[in-house]
């Protein structure tokens, strides 16, 4: 309990720890979403899934399928129209290549992030090497790392594995 926060310390004068900018975000980002689903779900999901309950032509699964794919879909149709118009593309490209990502952690049962991650800690700074040039160095070994072909992937690269995976979806520009 060495670095734990009482969380009743407030109480007693103790101040509570600053959170940082990045902290404050997340937790508006992320900490809200339990929120906003119980919102969503009054907005539409409710309705969503009574008339798709009451509809007797389909199966079980086709109407879990459906309510899913409709309600994902109102969600990222909500995103893109709070997005300025300038934003969306680039966001849709972020999300498709992060779909794709994913796609292919799934299909090799990987994390490419950590991947990648646990290879660019095994990089040391050389002696006459500044921060600035350490910094460059791994940024430029990390972008290229993509386009290696990776033994986790069974020789292919994950550029390569996302691309085909994000085309299986019609997700590639």
């Amino acid at each position: 309990m060495v670095n734990e926060m009482d969380p009743n310390a407030g109480l007693f004068g103790e101040p509570e720890p600053e959170k940082s900018p990045e902290e404050l975000l997340n937790e508006y980002a992320f900490g809200k979403n339990p929120n906003r689903a119980v919102a969503m779900e009054t907005l539409f999901g409710k309705r969503l899934i009574d008339d798709t309950l009451a509809d007797d032509k389909l199966p079980v699964e086709g109407k879990l399928s459906f309510v899913f794919k409709a309600t994902a879909h109102g969600v990222l149709d909500m995103i893109m129209e709070c997005l300025p118009p300038e934003y969306r593309e680039e966001v849709a490209v972020s999300l498709d290549s992060f779909i794709g990502m994913n796609l292919v952690n799934q299909k090799f049962q990987v994390d490419l992030v950590k991947a990648v991650m646990e290879e660019l800690q095994k990089i040391e700074q050389e002696s006459d090497e500044s921060d600035e040039q350490f910094e460059t160095r791994l940024s430029a070994m990390e972008e290229g790392w993509w386009s290696i072909p990776q033994p986790i992937l069974n020789g292919r690269n994950p550029n390569d594995a996302i691309r085909e995976e994000m085309n299986k979806y019609g997700l590639n520009q």
